[in-house]
């Protein structure tokens, strides 16, 4: 098993915080878009935005943990896409990063205007470091539309990544399912 990315793939670290940083930002999608519908009597009315905020802080230091990683390690060869699809890669991959801080810092900013922390699983909690009233109704609509832009962006990378796949017939999506060929 290879740890680091090579040339020729991605390494166990990358493909874990691709595959697992995916699931749970859909998944934090998924419970978000469920839990605005919920209603004062509801008894995830409370749990659910618990989990979602503690989820997301957790979602947060992963991607911060996941840019270290990502510029101290080697990009694997790009050569079988042409200039445009490489720009276009690069845009996209980059453009998720800023896209999910904002994301993030809206969440937060959602939280805790009313002084209260945010506990994440009884484990710490992230105080709250400004404190106004009626933050929390600009910086859920700052979350929805980022929310649904990384959605759009999601799609666009699935997109590419199958069109790679089946049409182009490159090894892209499958260096990122299997990591880069055994050595020998």
């Amino acid at each position: 098993m290879i740890v680091k990315d090579t040339p020729a793939g991605y390494g166990i670290v990358s493909r874990l915080f691709h595959w697992l940083m995916a699931i749970a930002i859909f998944g934090l999608f998924g419970l978000g878009w469920w839990m605005v519908g919920l209603d004062y009597y509801s008894p995830y009315y409370v749990s659910a935005p618990d989990f979602h905020r503690a989820a997301g802080i957790i979602l947060f230091i992963a991607l911060l943990a996941r840019i270290v990683w990502r510029v101290m390690n080697t990009k694997p060869d790009d050569a079988d896409l042409t200039p445009l699809e490489r720009k276009a890669s690069w845009v996209v991959h980059w453009g998720f990063y800023p896209l999910l801080i904002a994301l993030s810092i809206s969440g937060y900013l959602i939280a805790t205007p009313d002084g209260r922390p945010i506990d994440v699983f009884g484990w710490f909690s992230v105080p709250s470091i400004i404190q106004q009233k009626g933050l929390e109704d600009t910086a859920g609509l700052v979350h929805w539309v980022l929310a649904y832009t990384v959605m759009v962006l999601a799609a666009v990378h699935t997109l590419g990544a199958l069109k790679h796949h089946i049409v182009d017939k490159h090894t892209t999506l499958k260096r990122m399912w299997s990591g880069p060929p055994a050595q020998k």
